[in-house]
């Protein structure tokens, strides 16, 4: 017996004679089942990686890898200890800002908003917000001008644009002789910026330096200083390090304290996602067993002579297990092939249901990113077509070892 052979009859086993149909639609419902599971599996990982990197891009191009600050205090002195960080072979940018909360004003429209103040030419060094600023409106921002660059979402709640006035409330109050009022600040609309992220187009404002010491009495002071190393991931590390180098007067804090939950998050939906979408490429390994059973169960006096000319119990085993590769590695393909397909053009794809039906599928308001990235990465797909050739390959075992069992003499009695 030549292996030509054994897989000559594995594939026209594949198949059924008209008498039994039924075992050649089992056959196509397993190949379909692996495929749907397949495509499904491709599709979502590569969804989530997409909602990985948008977020690790997004977030990260508006928060600094690292932050200095004064323990108790605002940071005195931030000039010296700039040039000083900067001296660091790692540390690629360091910008002082100034943050706070205020309540932003205009007309009946009110709002809790986050205020940074920057200065536009270092900002550029340690975060991507001015690359999303609109008709170049960071140019405007001058000490002096009280002008300020709201976020998208923000403009349209306040049903401001560009040139319109609001009022920005601090929460200090000041004593006059009529008594306790807010500190209160006209500042002009210079533009606005489009992160994609609700959170920050919605929450954040941006003024200059020495616009927000005076609304905020800082006087010569900073919040703090960013900082931007050379490697994002290695951050918590480096500032620890920077953090050795300074007195106890000084608090180094790196992203990883207040975003790093949002990656586990990611990484482990993406691994019960994985788990999850996998049953299904195992629910349509079982109906490869099923198939394999009838197939045997009907090709038992097929085996029977087989075995009476000299085929060895591999031999016959090899023939199932080759029947039900086939199975395998058709779904896999078809799964693979479409599921490819699919997480390249999900991104124009879902935008035209949405248009179709009139819906958004993650509205802005309540999601951080409102439309559906995805990032097809190569390994997913292996390692999951390499899942489903392996689940269906260890469902023919069985069927294929109850097969070489077979009897020549048990099997032909009643032939």
């Amino acid at each position: 017996m030549y292996r030509p052979l054994e897989l000559f009859i594995g594939l026209r086993y594949t198949g059924a004679k008209r008498r039994n149909r039924f075992v050649s639609f089992i056959s196509l419902i397993s190949i379909a089942g692996i495929g749907l599971g397949v495509m499904a599996l491709i599709t979502v990982l590569s969804v989530m990686n997409g909602f990985e990197r948008e977020l690790r891009e997004r977030i990260l191009g508006m928060v600094a890898h690292a932050t200095v600050q004064g323990v108790a205090s605002p940071l005195e002195e931030w000039s010296g200890l700039r040039q000083e960080l900067l001296e660091h072979p790692r540390v690629l940018g360091a910008a002082p800002y100034i943050s706070g909360e205020v309540m932003m004003t205009r007309g009946g429209a009110v709002s809790g908003t986050m205020i940074r103040g920057i200065l536009p030419e270092q900002e550029a060094t340690v975060s991507r917000v001015l690359e999303h600023v609109r008709d170049e409106a960071a140019d405007r921002l001058e000490p002096g001008t009280y002008r300020i660059i709201l976020g998208s979402a923000l403009a349209r709640m306040l049903g401001v644009r560009e040139g319109d006035r609001v009022t920005v409330v601090t929460p200090e109050a000041r004593a006059t002789v009529a008594g306790i009022v807010p500190r209160v600040r006209r500042f002009e609309v210079a533009g606005t910026f489009h992160i994609g992220m609700y959170e920050y187009d919605r929450g954040l404002a941006l003024m200059h330096l020495e616009d927000a010491a005076t609304i905020m009495r800082m006087e010569e002071g900073v919040t703090g200083l960013r900082l931007e190393f050379d490697e994002l991931m290695a951050a918590p590390w480096l500032a620890r390090e920077l953090a050795l180098t300074m007195d106890g007067n000084y608090q180094v804090r790196d992203w990883t304290r207040e975003h790093a939950n949002f990656f586990r998050a990611v990484q482990t939906e993406k691994t019960v996602m994985f788990v999850i979408l996998t049953l299904i490429i195992t629910v349509a390994a079982f109906n490869i067993v099923s198939t394999l059973v009838m197939v045997v169960n009907e090709k038992r006096a097929d085996i029977a002579i087989l075995r009476t000319l000299g085929a060895t119990p591999g031999s016959v085993m090899r023939i199932f297990v080759i029947q039900g590769a086939i199975i395998g590695i058709f779904g896999t393909l078809l799964g693979t092939v479409a599921g490819v397909a699919l997480a390249l053009n999900v991104e124009t794809i879902v935008p035209g249901i949405e248009s179709l039906f009139g819906t958004q599928f993650l509205p802005e308001d309540v999601y951080y990113i409102s439309d559906l990235p995805s990032d097809l990465q190569v390994r997913d797909v292996v390692r999951i077509s390499g899942v489903a050739l392996v689940l269906s390959l260890l469902a023919t075992l069985y069927p294929a070892w109850r097969a070489a069992r077979t009897e020549p003499a048990e099997a032909l009695r009643y032939e």
